[in-house]
């Protein structure tokens, strides 16, 4: 059964730092495609960064230069470093699996298996 169970949220005031981590088990994700979602309340869900077999990454532009995701294929275990940290990236972060490997995405679509998210709340 595959399972992706994230940690790492907690409150931090704004230019802070957390980092997520997304540990996977079931089967060996190394060759698939991973990615971290966010949604707020009263807001869609959000790609944040996504990354493919080789290392290859993709962010969306409010990230860019302050988040970094990538993973550990020893450990199994996908990661998103984010620093200087707003109160708008506040939401529940959700780590994601394609089924297959593809070229780094944030489109939800091609994402199979979710983790059950983990809270990251900014002050100002």
């Amino acid at each position: 059964q595959v399972q992706l169970v994230e940690s790492g949220g907690g409150s931090v005031q704004a230019g802070g730092s957390l980092t997520l981590s997304c540990a996977v088990s079931g089967y060996t994700y190394t060759t698939y495609g991973m990615a971290w979602f966010r949604q707020a309340p009263g807001k869609e869900r959000e790609g944040v960064a996504g990354i493919d077999d080789v290392g290859n990454t993709i962010y969306t532009d409010s990230v860019k230069g302050r988040f970094t995701i990538s993973k550990d294929n020893a450990k199994n275990t996908l990661y998103l470093q984010m620093n200087n940290l707003k109160p708008e990236d506040s939401a529940m972060y959700y780590c994601a699996s394609s089924a297959h490997n593809l070229r780094p995405t944030i489109d939800p679509d091609y994402f199979r298996y979710w983790g059950q998210g983990t809270q990251v709340t900014v002050s100002s």
